[in-house]
């Protein structure tokens, strides 16, 4: 007999973690788990290093497996707790409650809208000064299109490590494996560069988030193709891209989304000195094209979440 009980309980978790951000967005940082996870990153860090690179392999493979488990251990108990002792009910309540901080939805809004706004408004320095929070590159150095490309670049690439990815192994291990993922993303942000300072100790950080963005980011880029069908975009051109500029980026998988992003909306993405995504032909992103790509990153999202999402449920509880 199917076990419905492990298909729809997960299910019902994930859509009410859905309208908490539809409603109320992120927690305020002071009780943000991802917050934590940086403090906690950057409390261990300097303990980890070692002058023997070597040892500070092995020390940033340490980096991650401690912080792993000081997020998911606790959580995976208090859980546990919750469904043995409070009901059903409390379980899927509280489930959604600690789901909802692995991904970020709402929140790209929050900080993508008003970089168009201000360049709409012929105001491009403060539209730099908001950039720094959704990109690593220098403000300073872009001109007006880069500045909106930027915004477009994060807005497709945090559809994978900022939402999907969170519910792919949300779907696979449940609340912990999202936890768990949530934290490989926060250290490759925060130690997974390969600088003098992190070359060692977040090696394994920046190979882990490698890994494990590599399916998600091809299942959305998929998917993103057919929220640009369903929004009346261009996805044949979303389709030619992805397929053309996939592997322009030095990323193994921001391409995908990227590309197909690119295409979907007709025009050029660029991060200078590293790639152009999108042909001669394409436009020049215009501050439209934010609000555009959020709406390509909100039905991807939907599209994921009762295709991609419950597909894996029905396989993991058919084969275990």
């Amino acid at each position: 007999m199917f076990p419905f009980a492990s298909f729809t309980t997960p299910l019902l978790i994930l859509a009410l973690a859905l309208i908490i951000d539809f409603l109320f967005g992120d927690p305020p940082d002071k009780v943000h788990p991802t917050v934590w996870m940086g403090k906690i990153i950057a409390f261990l860090k300097p303990k980890l290093k070692n002058r023997e690179p070597k040892i500070e392999k092995i020390n940033g493979f340490l980096l991650c497996l401690l912080t792993i488990i000081i997020f998911v251990f606790p959580a995976h108990l208090l859980l546990n707790f919750i469904q043995q002792n409070l009901g059903l009910v409390a379980y899927i309540i509280v489930a959604a409650i600690i789901l909802k901080p692995t991904f970020a939805l709402k929140c790209m809004e929050h900080y993508t809208l008003p970089i168009a706004k201000a360049v709409e408004e012929g105001k491009t320095s403060e539209a730099k000064l908001l950039l720094p929070y959704i990109v690593r590159r220098n403000p300073d150095e872009l001109d007006e299109k880069q500045v909106i490309s930027a915004a477009v670049e994060s807005i497709a690439e945090g559809t994978v490590d900022g939402v999907t990815s969170a519910l792919f192994y949300f779907a696979l291990f449940g609340v912990p494996g999202a936890i768990a993922f949530r934290v490989i993303n926060t250290l490759d942000s925060m130690v997974g560069y390969k600088d003098l300072e992190h070359a060692n100790i977040g090696w394994f950080s920046a190979k882990l988030d490698t890994i494990v963005n590599y399916i998600p980011a091809r299942l959305t880029a998929l998917l993103m193709v057919t929220a640009a069908w369903i929004l009346q975009k261009n996805w044949k051109k979303a389709w030619r891209t992805l397929n053309s500029d996939r592997r322009k980026t030095e990323s193994l998988n921001a391409g995908w989304p990227m590309a197909t992003m690119a295409g979907a909306l007709n025009i050029r993405l660029e991060k200078p000195n590293f790639y152009i995504l999108g042909d001669e032909k394409s436009n020049n992103p215009t501050p439209k094209n934010i609000p555009q790509a959020l709406q390509i990153m909100k039905l991807t999202t939907i599209l994921f979440a009762t295709l991609i999402v419950p597909l894996i449920l029905i396989l993991a509880t058919t084969i275990l």
